[in-house]
């Protein structure tokens, strides 16, 4: 092989993906809900009315996660869809009143990695943004 395994780019950044989603889990432990259900809760709050087929565009998510986490989120009333060929989604107002409450938890969890990463690690991370888009 041309390269060892502890080389690959794709494991490398899944890895640290996981290592900031288990912060962010931390922190949404006692919420009952995910760090996608967090950005599609988030996403709402933002947009207003979505189209279903627009939030994994917008978060770069597959459309069976969006699926799967529309539903859950439905079931506990944070969401309500339409029955539309192509249904929109947006809060109701439990989903807004949790997304009031998260709002200081995300900022926490955010300014925790923050400062993890320093000025140098954020620019580092906004190259290899770049360099992918």
């Amino acid at each position: 092989m041309k390269y060892e395994l502890q080389q690959c780019i794709a494991s490398r950044l899944r890895r640290l993906s996981r290592i900031t989603d288990n912060f962010l889990r931390k922190e949404l432990m006692g919420f009952n809900i995910t760090e996608n259900q967090l950005n599609i809760l988030f996403l709402l709050s933002k947009s207003g009315k979505v189209e279903q087929g627009e939030i994994g565009k917008k978060l770069s998510l597959e459309r069976s996660t969006v699926s799967r986490n529309v539903r859950l989120l439905e079931k506990q009333k944070y969401i309500r869809r339409t029955t539309d060929y192509r249904p929109e989604i947006e809060l109701t107002g439990k989903g807004k009143e949790l997304v009031k409450t998260l709002i200081p938890v995300w900022e926490k969890f955010m300014d925790d990695i923050l400062n993890k990463l320093g000025n140098d690690g954020i620019k580092l991370i906004e190259k290899l943004e770049k360099k992918f888009n």
